[in-house]
């Protein structure tokens, strides 16, 4: 059965939405009375809906939220939300809260609520798992030279390995990073064939030739292939660019700790970085990014470098 932990220092109102989600959703209701006491309450319990008030001692509800999040705990929140606590509310919604009901509306609202948000939490468990029986996912893109293009490819890229997975936000990033820099070089230096030294220029003459390039021939023609494969255990990222190509033995060698205050290095330093394998092909038009997964941890989920 359906566990719901009410956190709220009413006695009459933690009363009224546990009898709701009692009697009306047939769930297992438990109490606590502040934040610091329900959160202990959802490290002993793991409940699998959290309906809390906002305005509590010790630690209100926002704080509770905040914390849960930091913790990467993913319970599903809903707010019980009175009159002057609409600004915390709010924010709670921003770091993390599923959803909340006015005070005033619990006996309309919270049992239609926490059914939606308890249906929707059930449906994001599932996807996890079948995320989890993935042993192959490959996706193939065709790209125009515009950075935007790149960068929402990099946030596709991350989101759908974070998915695949697991990723804590910090390994996301990570990859999200090396990718981006991965296919703005493809894009700058391969396509536009921008030279990384007129970064070291104090003008923004850089963007200003990469963007007059983008409608001149033969620049404007040229194209970024994006391929992905991710397995258990691996992904593997292959960007090409019709650009010329470049000399790869005079690539900034991404260990000398000189080279990272050097603008026209930092894609390369980020690359090798937060990838476990970075490759260009010889002619410099083509680079093969690596992750690999490290085993599950003790706890049983799995995570990368």
């Amino acid at each position: 059965m359906t566990l719901v932990l009410i956190v709220d220092d009413s006695p009459i109102d933690r009363a009224l939405a546990g009898g709701l989600l009692q009697k009306q959703a047939r769930c297992d209701v438990v109490y606590a009375v502040d934040g610091a006491t329900g959160l202990q309450s959802i490290h002993d319990l793991h409940p699998d809906l959290i309906v809390t008030d906002m305005q509590m001692p010790v630690m209100n509800g926002l704080e509770m939220v905040a914390k849960l999040r930091e913790e990467s705990i993913q319970t599903p929140v809903i707010l019980m939300t009175a009159t002057g606590s609409e600004d915390l509310a709010i924010e709670a919604l921003r770091v993390g809260a599923s959803s909340y009901v006015a005070k005033r509306s619990l006996g309309k609202r919270l049992v239609d609520t926490a059914r939606m948000v308890l249906a929707s939490a059930n449906e994001e468990r599932e996807q996890n798992v079948l995320m989890g029986r993935i042993q192959s996912h490959a996706e193939s893109f065709l790209l125009q030279n515009r950075p935007e293009e790149c960068r929402s490819m990099s946030r596709h890229l991350q989101a759908t390995l974070a998915r695949i997975w697991n990723l804590t936000m910090t390994s996301q990033l990570r990859v999200g990073l090396a990718l981006e820099e991965a296919l703005l070089n493809a894009l700058y230096h391969g396509n536009l064939e921008v030279s990384s030294s007129l970064k070291e220029s104090p003008d923004n003459s850089f963007y200003e030739l990469a963007a007059k390039r983008q409608n001149e021939l033969p620049y404007c023609d040229r194209r970024i292939v994006v391929t992905s494969l991710t397995t258990p255990e691996e992904a593997r990222y292959v960007i090409r660019d019709d650009g010329p190509g470049f000399d790869v033995a005079n690539l900034p060698d991404p260990s000398d700790p000189e080279n990272i205050t050097r603008p026209s290095g930092r894609g390369v330093m980020l690359m090798h970085a937060f990838m476990d394998d970075v490759r260009f092909n010889q002619c410099g038009n083509e680079v093969t990014l690596v992750k690999t997964r490290i085993k599950r941890t003790t706890a049983g989920s799995p995570n990368v470098k």
